[in-house]
């Protein structure tokens, strides 16, 4: 179960004497999306990786609404390490981001700017839905037969994924466009190595506050960059009618482009309710979440079978750079 508490930094812990407690590292990710309605959505990320054991936090900003394959050709990329700040509930960095929460786990206000690019972002988060601990049994069905920590590492030894609505405003090379979305959000912490060597596809389609689905799924690679991957369900939930469902089940396909999702199905159960989603890609772009890993970044245009709306989220395709290498050589 998540609590208030859980919104602040963690002592380092680990019950593994081969993890380093250097290593530890606490995550925020909020990635959403504005533009929707135009035809050239843009998809947003930011993110701090913080090491407070080692005074240093990582942080990336991204703004893109095109198919690139390298990080600056987007309309905004900013990586930079710098001195951890003291607390996760109310921080202002170097790079210009500033995070408050203002309600532990429920609403966080981020503002971004970088006056040299002509880039701003501002933007309240206010969750639709607790705060979801994959590793709880009482939340997530599969929790008891699925350690998260053996299955991308120890760095989602403890994690939580949620959903909410973004409100506000984002600037980027003279164009302006109101935030106003629902979109997925997240916490981890634990040990994280600085090389990652499995995958994982985090994805979400959200078609309004009503109806979410979001899912952990485990992939491979032995198709190649362009073959298809077949998915199996690790963690996720089903937003419906104001209620989260942690789901029990769930399968798809990602056909991909140099290792990019292009097309992606799933279905995914929890209990008796069952939906059925497809999305198709709008975007690409590589993001370097950390030095060892690529998350080979999408936003999709969702369908599902349970009515004519149109829905949108991101896929993020973690894959090592080990693994990048021996791929793109075979």
């Amino acid at each position: 179960m998540i609590r208030d508490e859980d919104a602040q930094f963690h002592p380092p812990t680990s019950d593994d004497p081969a993890q380093d407690p250097r290593l530890w590292a606490e995550t925020n990710y909020f990635g959403l999306y504005a533009g929707q309605d135009t035809e050239q959505p843009v998809n947003i990320g930011l993110y701090a990786l913080h090491r407070k054991t080692i005074g240093m936090v990582g942080t990336t900003v991204s703004i893109n609404s095109r198919r690139v394959r390298e990080p600056w050709a987007a309309e905004y990329w900013d990586s930079q390490n710098l001195p951890a700040p003291d607390s996760l509930l109310d921080y202002e960095l170097l790079n210009g981001l500033r995070v408050v929460c203002t309600k532990p786990n429920q609403v966080w206000d981020v503002d971004y700017s970088d006056p040299a690019a002509g880039v701003e972002i501002h933007f309240r988060y206010t969750a639709i839905m607790p705060a979801y601990d994959i590793n709880d049994p009482d939340q997530d069905p599969l929790a008891a037969d699925r350690d998260m920590a053996k299955t991308w590492g120890h760095a989602y030894a403890g994690h939580f994924d949620q959903s909410g609505r973004y409100e506000g405003e984002v600037s980027v090379r003279g164009r302006t466009l109101p935030i106003d979305c629902v979109a997925t959000m997240d916490h981890s912490w634990g040990v994280r190595a600085e090389r990652q060597t499995s995958r994982l596809s985090w994805m979400h389609a959200h078609f309004g506050e009503d109806l979410v689905v979001h899912g952990l799924f485990d992939f491979d690679t032995r198709n190649g960059p362009d073959g298809e991957s077949p998915l199996r369900l690790t963690h996720g939930y089903l937003v419906e009618g104001g209620e989260m469902y942690g789901l029990s089940g769930g399968s798809g396909v990602t056909r991909r482009r140099g290792l990019y999702p292009d097309r992606i199905e799933i279905e995914v159960s929890a209990g008796d309710r069952r939906i059925a989603v497809a999305g198709d890609a709008l975007t690409t772009f590589p993001w370097l979440s950390q030095p060892g890993v690529v998350g080979h970044n999408v936003l999709l245009r969702w369908t599902n079978d349970r009515d004519d709306r149109v829905g949108f989220g991101e896929c993020m395709d973690f894959i090592g750079l080990g693994e990048l290498g021996e791929i793109h050589s075979r």
